[in-house]
């Protein structure tokens, strides 16, 4: 049974909606799941007040977690095309893993979102994936045997890089079902890629 690390920073929620999915569906395919969050590095008081969806339940990662999985998906909102910086600084922080060789082997994954359709999806997903490389790390997106991201028939995010949605500028759209089967899509085959490597 593998484990699959399924690692997020939310800002709005629509990430940790997206990253319990990716959960449900590495569960589905034999994997033992757990689901951490990165620390905020925005002072509470701005958070708040800046609307941030605070009392999420997903315990607070830290850096040597993650040599205990199989494989590690990382979601993140997009900021100016590349992930949020919450996500950036903990990883900044994994140079002694990177030292000691302690994720070579592992998988990695990444899904994101978007206020736009445009919003720079594919280039934060593929600006992350550097840092998984330089890891070592082997690399799984969202193959197009998941027909959803295929068609024009309504808006949605998905492609070949990983899962994604988009919010709307204000936040108020929710990932819509389809996106969250890509998510459960994704993180099903990451964890069956994970199980043929663990054996």
């Amino acid at each position: 049974m593998p484990k699959v690390l399924v690692l997020y920073h939310s800002t709005y929620g629509h990430i940790e909606t997206m990253a319990y999915a990716v959960a449900e569906g590495a569960k589905s395919a034999g994997a033992e799941v757990t689901v951490l969050r990165v620390p905020e590095l925005v002072p509470e008081e701005v958070a708040k007040a800046s609307h941030y969806k605070v009392d999420q339940p997903a315990a607070i990662a830290k850096v040597d977690d993650l040599v205990d999985y199989d494989a590690i998906i990382v979601g993140a909102g997009t900021r100016f095309g590349t992930v949020a910086s919450q996500m950036r600084n903990f990883w900044d922080q994994t140079g002694g893993l990177w030292f000691n060789g302690k994720l070579i082997g592992k998988v990695g994954s990444v899904f994101t979102s978007t206020a736009t359709q445009h919003g720079g999806q594919e280039s934060t997903i593929l600006s992350f994936i550097p840092t998984f490389l330089h890891h070592g790390m082997v690399v799984a997106g969202l193959p197009y045997s998941f027909q959803g991201q295929m068609g024009t028939e309504q808006v949605k995010g998905g492609s070949p890089y990983g899962a994604s949605t988009i919010t709307e500028g204000d936040g108020s759209r929710q990932p819509s079902e389809i996106e969250l089967e890509g998510a459960r899509f994704q993180g099903a085959h990451v964890a069956r890629i994970a199980a043929k490597l663990a054996g």
